[in-house]
């Protein structure tokens, strides 16, 4: 049948009440009507909020919250100090629809569509849909937080941060000033080590951390478990691809906090790098999209061999070099090996650096990250095809095997 035709089949039912001489009809006692959402007075403190945010005026964000809920209005002002301190422009929220039911308290919520952007830093808006927490509060709604379901959570909007700015780098972080200053050394040392390989690099570095990785997977509407192993992941602040959205470092302190000062250090140059490369939506292989940004972070790290690569070694002495550079499931976030993984992708890159040099590693990145072939692009910068490249790699692998265990 050429197209789809829909039958709508109405039925009409006829209720009659037959009523004796003796009986008296008595009408039903109506339900109780179901207290409904304010979607025009959400709206206006919406709007209000806005305002609060843009003027920086804690004590209007304050008034917003339940006269009865001092934590509320601790934490919407909290968040006005957090956009003054790190520069949020371009703040809009727009009601959009009511998201379950009203609670017998008055309390529910709505999704919102919101935009922000850290200015100096970000070129364009984030833009997503982000959950407001409401109250139907007499004549009035009240805002008492923002975040959680299934949105991402912007950090900036769920409480009282530690905020790090400096020409270059904003840092963000749910935790103690002690900590935001470790972290915002380790963004200011992260900007030279990326422009000694990267020059042209000329925007600033934002870097986020959540309290917790459980936090991190809120913030950034992951699956829980997604992020256990990673101290750090470079994407957008949305959780879009859109090409113009602002794209940050977000840190998983659980994993980053229990790494040594040289391996902090590498882990945010590394992340730092994606930032500068424009890495989180290229398509290249991940082998050297990683090893790249560990090519850049460890290339003036006096770190030996044996320790920088001590995973992938070990791999290697069990069972021998792998057949192929290692590929998009290799690095998967719950993959095992993850670590020798990256060490035998950053191998690769210093192994390009080696031979041809650093420039040719960096256009032969670009080439690709351009869309150009693997094989083309190593053929025009480093004159080989992607099997003898391998093959290369792979003898590489075998004689740091063998030569640190003679050690």
């Amino acid at each position: 049948m050429a197209g789809l035709s829909l039958c709508l089949i109405l039925a009409t039912g006829l209720v009659a009440w037959w009523v004796t001489d003796d009986d008296t009809y008595v009408a039903p006692t109506p339900a109780p009507t179901t207290q409904s959402v304010s979607p025009g007075l959400a709206g206006q403190t919406l709007a209000d909020f806005v305002r609060a945010v843009h003027e920086g005026d804690g004590g209007a964000a304050r008034a917003l919250a339940p006269d009865d809920d001092p934590a509320a209005a601790n934490l919407l002002a909290a968040v006005v100090r957090n956009a003054d301190r790190t520069g949020v422009a371009d703040f809009t929220l727009r009601y959009v629809d009511a998201e379950g039911a009203l609670e017998p308290d008055g309390d529910w919520t709505a999704a919102v569509d919101a935009t922000w952007r850290f200015s100096g830093f970000d070129r364009a808006p984030a833009r997503a849909e982000v959950l407001v927490h409401l109250r139907e509060d007499g004549d009035r709604v009240a805002l008492t937080g923002f975040g959680g379901g299934d949105r991402v959570s912007p950090l900036w909007l769920a409480g009282p941060l530690q905020v790090r700015r400096t020409a270059r780098t904003l840092v963000l972080v749910d935790g103690s000033s002690a900590e935001a200053g470790t972290y915002a050394r380790r963004a200011s040392a992260a900007v030279p080590v990326v422009r000694r390989v990267l020059p042209d690099w000329n925007r600033g570095l934002v870097v986020e951390v959540p309290a917790s990785v459980d936090a991190l997977d809120r913030v950034l509407d992951a699956e829980p478990g997604t992020y256990d192993q990673i101290a750090a992941v470079t994407t957008s602040a949305d959780g879009s691809l859109a090409p113009d959205a602002p794209v940050h470092v977000f840190v998983n302190p659980d994993v980053f906090g229990g790494l040594r000062p040289t391996g902090a250090q590498v882990v945010m140059s590394h992340e730092a790098t994606h930032v500068a490369a424009g890495a989180w939506t290229s398509q290249m292989p991940l082998w050297l999209l990683e090893g790249f940004a560990d090519y850049v972070a460890l290339r003036d790290v006096d770190l030996p061999v044996s320790r920088s690569a001590a995973q992938v070694i070990a791999e290697v002495r069990r069972s021998g070099p792998p057949r192929a550079l290692p590929g998009a499931a290799e690095f998967g976030t719950r993959a095992t090996h993850l670590g020798a993984t990256y060490e035998s992708a950053w191998l690769a890159c210093r192994l390009l650096a080696r031979d041809g040099g650093q420039q040719a590693l960096v256009g032969f990145y670009r080439a690709v990250d351009d869309g150009a072939p693997v094989g083309a692009a190593l053929g025009s910068a480093f004159g080989m095809t992607l099997r003898g490249f391998t093959r290369q790699w792979r003898g590489e692998l075998s004689d740091l095997a063998l030569s640190e265990s003679a050690g």
